[in-house]
């Protein structure tokens, strides 16, 4: 199971844990912003400074199939072993593909991640999920593959924009929904204008135990840690769904606008509340806004849906829903029609 360490000091951090660690070669993957912005910020470790760099272009339609087969190749032309050690530093889209390449690689090598966003840092970094988009579809080849350890400093976090705050802060809200009323009332608190960077390190800690404990309880995903998979469904969806017509969205995003229609089934068929549906839609919308969508796209939409690897089967889509919050009901196979009814209801919320 890999460590999560709160860090207060980067580079003596990562010191200490690559001194604990039997490699041969270290391998730092970045993206063409990580490599100017975040790996300056670890120069004083000698062993940082004599890796092999690998680099590859940002942003989530950058995890492919094309840009996995380069880490492959340069692992692979710098002498890469079974005993290599490959560091992930950046967002999401790195730890991702990172660690899906380590996965594969010589049939998997140790990988650590530090995530240079608070959406990665809350997500992807944690858990072990791992892979690429394929074909158009999110995360649709991947494995579960653990990093040995998870760095997570909130140094970076500061330097991150409105939005890549708000994208991470999504998933945030959906682990205090699968969790406490505490924490998700304390969450709705966030002012994104005035951000108190120390009261959203605390949260984001509280938020990585909710995700951790869950993920502990069951690694591959057979039963409970299916929990993290409320406002995903069709949050994928608009986020394939974005890409497939140019527009591509933060993915954080995607799933603050999934939660609206999901929360709604939720209150149709396990009666969630109604006031904290209210509430919950109310905070995505005046923070997150809206993806614009008509009548005309729900036919796409589903289909989309319909490929999510959380399905059974690709006519039979499979939602985790909330009776309330932290009362989590998983394996909700819904039908089309009820499906469209809570687009509508996403449509009405946002007022398009």
């Amino acid at each position: 199971m890999q460590s999560i360490i709160k860090s207060n000091n980067l580079n003596d951090d990562i010191r200490q844990i690559l001194s604990n660690i039997k490699f041969d070669k270290l391998f730092i993957l970045t993206d063409e912003h990580t490599i100017n912005l975040c790996l300056p910020l670890l120069s004083q470790v000698d062993m940082i400074n004599n890796a092999n760099k690998i680099v590859i272009s940002s942003n989530d339609s950058n995890k492919t199939l094309e840009n996995l087969s380069h880490i492959w190749k340069q692992l692979t032309e710098n002498g890469a072993t079974r005993h290599s050690l490959l560091i992930n530093l950046g967002g999401g889209m790195i730890t991702d593909i990172g660690g899906f390449a380590s996965a594969t690689f010589k049939r998997g090598i140790k990988y650590i991640n530090i995530p240079t966003t608070l959406l990665g840092a809350v997500d992807a970094a944690v858990g072990g999920k791992t892979g690429i988009n394929f074909e158009g579809f999110k995360n649709e080849i991947g494995a579960f593959y653990p990093a040995k350890h998870v760095l997570i400093s909130s140094h970076f976090f500061s330097t991150l924009n409105k939005n890549d705050i708000l994208s991470g802060y999504a998933e945030m809200i959906k682990h205090s929904l699968i969790s406490n009323n505490e924490e998700w009332q304390e969450l709705l608190k966030l002012d994104i204008e005035n951000i108190d960077y120390e009261w959203l390190n605390d949260a984001l800690f509280r938020s990585v135990s909710i995700k951790e404990d869950i993920v502990k309880k069951d690694p591959f995903e057979h039963n409970i840690r299916k929990a993290l998979n409320l406002g995903h469904t069709i949050g994928h969806a608009f986020e394939s769904f974005a890409l497939d017509n140019n527009k591509p969205v933060l993915h954080g995003y995607a799933v603050a606008w999934g939660m609206i229609p999901e929360l709604y089934l939720s209150h149709k068929l396990c009666n969630f509340p109604k006031d904290k549906l209210q509430e919950t839609v109310r905070f995505i919308h005046s923070n997150y806004g809206y993806m614009s969508i008509s009548c005309d796209d729900y036919n796409q939409l589903y289909e989309i849906m319909r490929h999510d690897k959380k399905n059974a089967n690709s006519s039979a889509i499979n939602f985790t829903l909330l009776s309330d919050i932290g009362e989590i009901i998983i394996d909700q196979v819904i039908d089309e029609e009820l499906i469209y009814q809570s687009l509508d209801f996403y449509r009405d919320s946002v007022g398009l």
